[in-house]
């Protein structure tokens, strides 16, 4: 292992030192405390507004999405934007179909009446009344130029943790989403006209709520329902 004052070798890789701010306990307590209250303002919306959202934001949310860790670092994910209204009606059109199979056919009763006080059908205007749609595909695998298959690891974990930190992001810039997940989503696939080694994991509307939009009325589980000490 060869070490210098900036970054380290381990077995010829290089390890930069890390920078971290640190801060006294109370502002911790203070960060903290300021940072929950801030999120959890944040409200799955279904009431969009049309208004335009400048392209820069959205580039700067995927950036910092991408930041979120993953399976030996392979980054096993695709964030497509779409804005043209071509391509979100056929979306819309596409989700409604498989939603209404889900909500006539798949669903159990126990799933639909868990489903009523949030108020959702079938219908899913804002995937066309949302200035972008960013669809997360995550990558099972990857092929290269030899089109050599090489595996991905932790795929669902770290597509996931890739999507909070986007929703985070998101809510950090004034904006609303909602985690639209219509299964099956092979079509996203074939609008988008993915490749093979991707698989539709969510699909999210981004832009600003509608002047009145309203959200259901419910309440997040109490910290000891959600927390346990050891």
């Amino acid at each position: 292992m060869m070490k210098t004052d900036d970054y380290i070798l381990i077995d010829g890789h290089k390890h930069i030192r890390h920078q971290q701010d640190i801060f006294s306990e109370d502002e911790m307590i203070s960060r903290s405390k300021k940072y929950y209250e801030w999120l959890n303002k944040r409200r799955s919306v279904r009431h969009f507004s049309d208004k335009s959202v400048p392209f820069e934001v959205i580039e700067n949310i995927i950036k910092a999405a991408s930041t979120a860790p993953s399976g030996a670092n392979k980054q096993p994910w695709t964030f497509c934007v779409v804005k043209n209204a071509q391509l979100k009606k056929k979306i819309r059109e596409a989700a409604e179909e498989e939603e209404r199979k889900s909500y006539s056919e798949r669903m159990s009763d126990e799933w639909l009446n868990d489903l009523k006080h949030l108020g959702t059908d079938a219908n899913k205007p804002f995937l066309e009344t949302a200035p972008y749609l960013v669809v997360v595909f995550k990558r099972p695998f990857e092929i290269d130029k030899n089109g050599i298959k090489h595996q991905n690891y932790y795929v669902n974990e770290s597509v996931g943790l890739a999507c909070g930190f986007l929703i985070s992001a998101i809510h950090n810039t004034g904006l609303v989403t909602l985690t639209h997940t219509p299964s099956p989503m092979r079509f996203l696939e074939k609008i988008l006209k993915r490749p093979n080694n991707e698989r539709a994991f969510l699909l999210l509307p981004v832009g600003y709520p509608a002047e009145k939009a309203y959200v259901p009325d419910i309440q997040k589980k109490t910290l000891q329902e959600v927390i346990k000490w050891y």
